[in-house]
């Protein structure tokens, strides 16, 4: 099985170079963030044009989380139960088989001190009672998306420079963490342990991906049965230097199952 995480910052705009990259790498789930689409206007008849099926839970020019899938999603559910949320549409957790995927967006936090940051740190934690709520450590279940949290030096392109800025600052990491301690395993970080790696190059910095100034800010976590059976984990950077492309760029992780 081959799962991707993918902000793709405008589902309209984007969609037919990311059905056109699905079936090039044979991807069976692609969880998106940053739709920016009401569910009205979701472009659904793409994708089922295409064979794929898809669940969606959108806002108009903002937010909006996807799951696109090869098989049909069972048990859709949405949003974090109330906790830590404003009920904006930032995750969507479906199954397929005996595997949960939920995927999320995290709020960007904008500035470190507002009622943003705040909303951000208390979503981050408000995940761990999500996850204590409907799962356990054992069963499978994949937690991935945009966190927006670089956890680790090697996670952006200048940790002194970056330090403490929102998205790179303590009280984030420590908030993510909290909620991964529950019983995940950072796929991309299983196989591949040195730096260089980003999913995310800013629109505003001229020619980022060119120039290495990235961030890891896109995740794939799985509980232990999964972890155990993944066997290889990129990023697809390629989609980064497409013409008008999002600024991130999907993460991959691959499982024997």
């Amino acid at each position: 099985m081959k799962i991707a995480t993918f902000n793709i910052n405008s589902i309209r705009i984007r969609q037919a170079a990311l059905i056109e990259w699905m079936k090039k790498e044979a991807i069976d789930i692609a969880a998106l963030q940053e739709t920016k689409v009401q569910d009205k206007d979701f472009p659904l008849a793409g994708f089922t044009g295409a064979g794929y099926q898809a669940v969606y839970s959108g806002e108009k020019g903002r937010n909006g989380v996807a799951i696109i899938s090869a098989e049909t999603a069972g048990q859709a559910t949405y949003g974090l139960d109330g906790i830590g949320e404003k009920g904006e549409a930032r995750l969507i957790k479906a199954q397929f088989g005996g595997i949960t995927v939920v995927n999320t967006y995290v709020p960007q936090g904008r500035a470190p001190g507002t009622d943003y940051f705040r909303y951000k740190i208390a979503w981050l934690r408000g995940m761990r009672q999500y996850l204590e709520k409907h799962f356990t450590p054992a069963q499978k279940v994949i937690w991935l998306g945009d966190l927006n949290v670089a956890m680790k030096a090697i996670d952006v392109y200048d940790p002194i420079k970056l330090a403490g800025e929102v998205g790179f600052h303590p009280d984030e990491q420590a908030a993510l963490a909290y909620s991964m301690d529950w019983g995940f395993v950072d796929i991309f970080r299983k196989h591949v342990p040195e730096a260089g790696h980003y999913t995310f190059w800013d629109y505003r910095i001229a020619n980022a991906l060119r120039r290495g100034m990235g961030w890891r800010i896109d995740y794939i976590l799985a509980t232990p049965p999964l972890a155990g059976r993944s066997v290889r984990s990129y990023v697809a950077s390629d989609l980064r230097s497409k013409e008008r492309p999002s600024d991130h760029a999907p993460l991959v992780a691959e499982f024997d199952l």
